[in-house]
């Protein structure tokens, strides 16, 4: 790494991540500084190099541009890049020449974060075209650990994270969290998922034995507030999306074919679409060929499935890892002819296509090698790695 640069952190996961990280980059003899927007920023930072914004929205575009003049700023490091003071940010540092690096969930999971430089998801610039990926046969040489997730860890930063946030609202009172920022109803939404949880396992003990004996189409539910599916897709809601999936389902495929619809753990506390769903199967006559699961094992559905419906989830990468035709309904960096579907929705149904497994494997390896870092931010995190890409 080179050293005497100047290293913007600009808010992060909740949690301790940004720190550690800071502290790694201060030992690469980088001169770091730190932007937060609420109490729970400050909670997890050093307290050095923060900088505290307490102006409006309409006063992050002065500000920052004149904070990264006045610390020049050669890099900026950030969560996320459809957020508004990081979307901005990005916008303003690519007129002014400095780097932007951007981390997020992993695209391969559970054993990677993502971290791109310029941005992720559609906004990355990875090759999309099919003859990228035949001409170059890319090998990996990258021995992957165990990250050790602790989903403790992640439920006890959130926790500490909102709490801050929303009691110490008086000393940042302009800021706008992209989510409601409401401990109370982080609480409840708590206990309903730990309810939910049990209460799942309980009522599917023996659905997945069934499920995988009969052909069906697997399509798995992204989080009502993703913003893959705001910026990066045409759907207004989840409930638009599975509309038009049952919909093209019931007009199209098999009548001896079945399909399964599974919720995001991520919103096992605050959503359930199962009543939805249902009236919608009547409506279209297909309610005996409809089957809705919350918490069974997704290698196992997608290892089964006659293919997978998506907006433009992760899944659908592990989808293609298990050899299952994939129709992306979204902006999907994985949406290449040879690995998705390209055929209408309509037709998806009567002959899915499967991924090309070479070309797989060799995209799969390229989006590791040049996207991915071993770790997690609530667990292991090979700092090595992060090293190479961010001084590359």
């Amino acid at each position: 790494m080179k050293s005497c640069k100047n290293i913007l952190l600009l808010q992060g996961p909740m949690g301790d991540f940004f720190k550690r990280l800071d502290n790694f980059l201060r030992s690469q003899n980088y001169s770091t500084y730190r932007i937060g927007f609420n109490l729970g920023d400050y909670f997890y930072s050093n307290k050095d190099n923060y900088f505290a914004f307490k102006g409006e929205k309409k006063d992050w575009e002065h500000y920052i541009k004149n904070f990264l003049k006045k610390k020049q700023i050669d890099k900026i490091i950030l969560f996320g890049d459809c957020r508004f003071y990081q979307k901005k940010t990005i916008q303003i540092a690519k007129k002014m020449n400095i780097d932007i690096y951007v981390f997020e969930e992993g695209y391969i999971r559970p054993d990677f974060v993502t971290f791109e430089k310029w941005g992720v998801n559609n906004f990355s610039l990875i090759p999309r075209e099919k003859e990228f990926y035949e001409k170059n046969n890319i090998k990996l040489d990258l021995k992957i650990k165990p990250v050790n997730f602790s989903y403790y860890k992640m439920a006890k930063s959130a926790t500490i994270y909102y709490l801050l946030a929303y009691f110490g609202k008086f000393l940042y009172p302009n800021y706008e969290h992209h989510r409601e920022l409401n401990p109370y109803k982080e609480f409840f939404y708590g206990i309903r998922n730990f309810y939910r949880k049990y209460k799942y396992k309980y009522i599917e003990k023996n659905l997945l034995n069934k499920i995988i004996n009969l052909k069906y189409f697997f399509v798995p539910l992204q989080t009502y507030n993703d913003f893959q599916i705001k910026v990066h897709s045409d759907f207004k809601s989840i409930e638009e999306f599975i509309e038009l999936v049952l919909l093209s389902f019931s007009k199209n495929a098999p009548k001896n074919i079945f399909i399964v619809i599974k919720h995001h753990p991520m919103d096992r506390g605050r959503k359930d679409y199962k009543n939805f769903i249902f009236n919608l199967s009547k409506k279209f006559g297909i309610e005996n060929r409809v089957i809705v699961v919350y918490d069974l094992h997704l290698p196992t559905l997608l290892k089964n499935t006659l293919g997978t419906v998506t907006i433009n989830s992760t899944v659908g990468l592990q989808a293609l890892y298990h050899n299952s035709p994939v129709k992306a309904l979204g902006k999907a960096i994985y949406d290449i002819n040879g690995l998705t579907d390209q055929k209408n929705l309509n037709e998806f149904w009567i002959n899915p296509t499967k991924p090309n497994k070479r070309l797989f494997n060799n995209y799969r390896n390229y989006l590791i090698k040049h996207t991915q870092i071993n770790g997690s931010f609530y667990g292991y995190f090979d700092f090595n790695d992060f090293k190479k890409k961010f001084s590359s």
